[in-house]
């Protein structure tokens, strides 16, 4: 593919990187024949976020974390003497903008590979895209249909599938039959009851009742009455925050006493502080990131983790999130696949689609033609709250 590069826009540090202009600099040829790879020059990673609007508290750590890992590749000289440009867009948490930024990345910035974006929503509106124009791209969000049947796209978050598979086994575990069920209403619930239900089959466990909330959401009084009502085994809040700790604490206020659940889109600090008390006791499955201290001295992802969370906490100040890592992931995936394979299209989709035991922070990727997710439900660990702190439930092999 041909290529439009201006060193002026490289980004070698996080704060040389103005978020929303980067794509408005002028560009300039510096080689390559259309349809075929520059060997030569700049490479360029693009990436959509949500930066601003319902899914800022996953897309600004994403960012953080993008930032981070490209002043760090910069410093060790690129990638075989080559600068690696980030150009970053903000998608406003809306599927218009993910699709407006996904086009100018790829038609004018014309970058290698894309990363992003940080929902499902956003993500699935970029999918043809990429999918038309033959350019790999990785999103960090989670639902399946983002990546099921695709040729072009993959993905680092953990499924929502093997989500529900972890679930359901603790459920399963517990004696619990009957789950009620409050959801986001955008593509991050999309699909959600289905799965719970046939995952559940062979376990007797079923949804009995569904609640619907908008990501921007801030009563939940109605759905959570709703779910008291049902008088299910346990009741699930999938969603991300602001609104899962909006939820939660409606749920506590409430009084309802039916153990509570919560999905994977809770994996960061807003969700902690929004929920405050209300989060104390609740379980979900998460990635080890979050408890990376109490993990064990033999867990396969402990070396990675550690190393991820010291070099982001030096920069910023504070440890990262689940989404930081899920944006971890996706820059090692596109930057192991540049190293191996250049930039020539075609062979970075190839490469990406035979991963095989790549230790990163969401998990232990397998990437094989029919699973351009890989990860399985042991990428997930059982976690609850206690005392406002992410707490690695026992016995689970974690």
């Amino acid at each position: 593919m041909g290529r439009r590069t201006n060193p002026a826009r490289f980004v070698a540090v996080a704060a040389a990187l103005t978020l929303g202009l980067a794509g408005c600099s002028e560009s300039a040829d510096t080689g390559g024949d259309g349809g075929s790879a520059d060997e030569s020059g700049p490479i360029t990673v693009g990436a959509v976020l949500d930066i601003t609007g319902a899914g800022a508290s996953l897309g600004v750590p994403e960012r953080q974390a993008l930032e981070l890992l490209a002043g760090q590749l910069q410093a060790e000289g690129g990638i075989d003497g080559r600068e690696v440009e980030l150009i970053i867009e903000d998608d406003q948490s809306t599927e218009d903008g993910a699709a407006q930024a996904m086009n100018k990345l790829v038609n004018e910035d014309e970058v290698d590979i894309v990363l992003g974006a940080s929902r499902t929503g956003p993500s699935l509106a970029m999918r043809p895209i990429a999918e038309q124009a033959q350019i790999p791209m990785i999103s960090l969000a989670a639902n399946a249909a983002i990546v099921d049947g695709s040729e072009w796209v993959f993905k680092s978050a953990q499924n929502d599938r093997v989500v529900i598979e972890r679930m359901i086994e603790y459920m399963a575990g517990q004696g619990w039959t009957t789950i009620g069920l409050a959801r986001d209403a955008s593509g991050f619930g999309e699909g959600v009851q289905e799965i719970f239900d046939e995952v559940g089959a062979e376990a007797g466990i079923s949804v009995v009742a569904v609640e619907r909330f908008a990501p921007d959401a801030t009563d939940f009084t109605a759905q959570m009455v709703n779910l008291r009502d049902a008088a299910a085994d346990v009741n699930v809040i999938w969603g991300i925050p602001p609104a899962a700790g909006l939820a939660q604490r409606a749920y506590a206020q409430l009084g309802i006493t039916t153990p509570v659940m919560q999905s994977h889109g809770i994996g960061n600090q807003v969700f902690l502080d929004t929920a405050a008390e209300s989060a104390n006791g609740l379980v979900a499955p998460l990635g080890r990131l979050v408890v990376a201290d109490q993990l064990p001295e033999d867990d396969p992802q402990r070396e990675v983790i550690s190393t991820f969370v010291d070099d982001y906490t030096a920069e910023y100040g504070e440890g990262p999130s689940t989404f930081a890592g899920h944006a971890y992931d996706g820059w090692q995936l596109a930057v192991d696949a540049l190293r191996e394979v250049g930039t020539d299209p075609q062979a970075l989709r190839d490469h990406l689609e035979g991963v095989e035991d790549f230790v990163g922070i969401s998990g232990t990727f397998t990437m094989t033609p029919e699973d351009h997710s890989g990860l399985t439900k042991d990428a997930l660990v059982l976690v609850t709250v206690q005392d406002g702190e992410w707490t690695l439930l026992p016995d689970q092999g974690a």
